[in-house]
């Protein structure tokens, strides 16, 4: 049968129709239940196109090397850099998302198709194809094939090469430990203190002793562990001999977002005011942070920066906060851009949701953060360093030194942000830890005023409008305050007066006081329905006048970077009348849209609304987009059905954006305990011999 004929089959085919179907031996077959996946949505038309172009460089090809491209492509598109070919086989419906629910027409399934398929027959089908390379295979022939295969991982090429990248470049950094730094226990003790024997370990004290001992260090642990205090007392470590010597070193601060780097330099300012230093230090410890983006030079509409290995970025130290959200790509391009003198701090939240695209690289690289596994010289450095004792801290101990990552990793755990009261650190716990049943516990006993939960009875429950809008009583807001805010506190002023940037400001600020999360985009319970469910609540409150695309008061969540406007992916702003005169002097309200600036300046720039064009409604937002952000009153909506993007790091994400109160609300119960016994298991192979 010829692929122009195969293309020409039913949609749909009949139960004896599919039973003949052979697509692990036909090609045409296989082809054929890609096109159907994809109708479904299960496959990307992009992963659809690849398997294409990969049959016509091979047309007589042996469709499992077709099979195992399509599912490598698919899993890419859910954040995985590889396809582990046994794991896959393993369980099918696990290791791959099912697909949606469709029309109900007979289709065959992935665990259909992978049944019966043995993975040591499909490892030898997709080493013997010339479009697949062997991984320890540089030759240039190998180099041009699109796939490569090491042990039972199968990668596209692309991310084959950042991965390695990546590698190449730690075990670089990782191999050199610097020579002894002068008085380094005297210069802890007086940015810490002497050690109190008392007192618990001081992880913050540790982290920086051990940042200084390699050019690449990582400083994991959740909120309110004291990250940014940690990296500021590093940079005053670090800059203070560098000052003294005459040679000060040159300090960059970068984020993922444009709100992330935002609330570190809002941070790092007011920590780097409190330094007990000498005042040529503190003035040469950098407050201003920039994206990474921004930071590496980004080309629009390519993949290209401007700085490179070709073109290394002109810095001594960088330090990248939420390195969490930071992706496989952009990790291999920040590496390459970095001279090999350089030191890379890496700041996040390892049980933190991972980046959007593919790769969990600070999850990879922390797998070993919790337990420690520090060697026994590693152990004695730190202890001779900064005086503590490691001894009673419960860490595991790697006698054969076989954990040289783990050497440059510390993980902070004691959380000043959720002390022992707190009902958010709590259930941030429970979640973390995979405690369904003492989570709900928790959420039931009413026992903690900083946590709610809000079961729905149906769809149509008005009882959350109430709650988005009102918020709980005398406690926590809703999205009525900023509103009210908004109108009653609008100055009389002539234009360009500065009360107009100083209200917007608190208008922003007031925003910022309560926000809904959602798991997923679709349907009733995700972004785009409840958007529009909320804006028509407003508007019967006649809290807004207006349901059309722009009005007074609606929030706009910046979708892409506009270097031009200076604003970021993540950036929210809210739409305001200020007063400008028409062309006879007259004073008339136009719409502006605030933004707080992210240049380190502070205050607010006003846009044009016409000049906004990747921009969305923000009532709502997912819990990936709200990274980087804290909330006064976080609300968490549940979908009323258990879905692949349901995990404990996504719940424990939601919950820390939490400051003061969240609020958990259930459209059917069980979800929120299946969704905490689910973890992510993002595959790659990234540092796993430096486990």
């Amino acid at each position: 049968m010829s692929r122009a004929f195969a293309d020409l089959l039913p949609v749909a085919l009949d139960a004896e129709q599919l039973a003949a179907l052979a697509p692990l031996s036909r090609t045409d077959d296989l082809l054929w239940v890609f096109s159907r996946w994809a109708e479904r949505g299960w496959l990307r038309a992009l992963d659809l196109a690849f398997v294409r172009f990969l049959h016509e460089l091979e047309p007589g090809g042996d469709p499992l090397v077709l099979l195992a491209a399509a599912l490598t492509s698919h899993q890419l598109g859910h954040g995985h850099v590889c396809l582990d070919l046994v794991e896959t086989l393993k369980a099918p419906d696990f290791a791959l998302s099912l697909p949606p629910e469709g029309d109900g027409a007979v289709i065959l399934l992935p665990s259909q198709v992978l049944a019966g398929l043995d993975g040591a027959h499909w490892c030898q089908a997709l080493a013997g194809s010339r479009l697949v390379a062997g991984a320890a295979d540089d030759s240039a022939e190998a180099r041009q094939r699109p796939l490569v295969l090491a042990g039972t991982r199968l990668y596209l090429r692309r991310y084959w090469a950042y991965e390695r990248r990546i590698d190449s470049a730690l075990r670089q950094r990782l191999a050199v430990h610097e020579g002894g730094n002068t008085d380094l226990r005297g210069r802890l003790d007086a940015l810490f203190g002497a050690r109190d024997a008392s007192q618990p370990v001081d992880w913050q004290k540790l982290a920086c002793a051990l940042a200084t001992r390699a050019g690449f260090s990582i400083v994991t642990g959740g909120p309110g562990t004291g990250k940014t205090t940690t990296v500021v007392r590093l940079l005053a470590l670090l800059q203070a001999p560098a000052v003294a010597a005459g040679q000060p070193l040159r300090i960059r601060l970068a984020a993922p977002t444009g709100k992330a780097a935002a609330r570190l330099s809002e941070s790092i300012s007011q920590q780097v005011r409190g330094l007990d230093v000498d005042e040529a230090v503190r003035a040469r410890i950098p407050a201003d942070v920039t994206t990474v983006h921004r930071l590496l030079g980004s080309r629009p509409g390519t993949r290209h920066f401007r700085h490179h290995a070709g073109n290394r970025l002109a810095l001594d130290v960088l330090v990248v906060d939420e390195a969490s959200m930071i992706d496989l790509e952009m990790m291999a391009n920040l590496l390459d851009a970095l001279a090999p003198h350089a030191r890379l701090v890496l700041l996040g939240d390892k049980d933190q949701l991972a980046s959007v695209e593919a790769g969990a690289v600070l999850g990879d690289l922390c797998r070993d953060a919790e337990a420690g596994w520090y060697d026994p010289q590693t152990r004695a450095w730190l202890e001779a360093a900064s005086g503590e004792t490691l001894g009673g801290a419960g860490l595991q101990q790697d006698t054969d030194a076989s954990h040289p990552l783990a050497q440059q990793v510390v993980m902070l755990r004691h959380s000043r942000r959720f002390g022992e009261g707190s009902g958010i650190g709590q259930l941030a716990r429970w979640v973390n830890q995979q405690q369904p049943e003492q989570a709900r516990a928790l959420l039931a006993a009413h026992s903690h005023g900083d946590l709610f939960c809000l079961p729905l009875k149906g769809e149509q429950d008005r009882a959350l409008e109430r709650l988005l809008l009102d918020g709980h009583g005398d406690g926590p807001q809703g999205y009525r305050h900023y509103l009210s805010l908004l109108r009653s506190t609008r100055p009389h002023a002539p234009t360009h007066d500065p009360r107009w940037a100083a209200w917007a400001g608190a208008v922003l600020g007031a925003f910022d006081e309560f926000q809904l999360l959602c798991a997923v985009r679709k349907g009733p319970w995700g972004v785009e329905g409840l958007n529009l469910r909320i804006t028509a609540a407003l508007l019967k409150a006649r809290l807004i006048d207006s349901d059309q695309q722009w009005y007074e008061g609606r929030p706009v969540l910046m979708t892409r970077n506009d270097y031009g406007l200076g604003l970021m992916n993540g950036d929210i702003g809210i739409a305001l009348n200020l007063p400008e005169p028409d062309a006879n002097g007259t004073l008339r309200p136009v719409l502006r849209v605030a933004f707080a600036r992210n240049d380190g300046q502070g205050g607010v720039r006003f846009v044009l609304p016409s000049r906004l064009n990747d921009v969305e409604t923000v009532y709502a937002m997912t819990v990936h987009k709200s990274q980087g952000s804290e909330f006064a009153h976080t609300a968490l909506i549940l979908p009323d059905a258990l879905n692949p993007v349901l995990t404990k790091e996504l719940i424990y994400t939601g919950i820390t954006r939490a400051k003061h109160w969240f609020s958990l609300i259930e459209p059917r119960a069980g979800v929120f305990e299946e969704a905490t016994r689910r973890k992510v298991k993002r595959l790659s192979g990234l540092m796993l011999e430096l486990a």
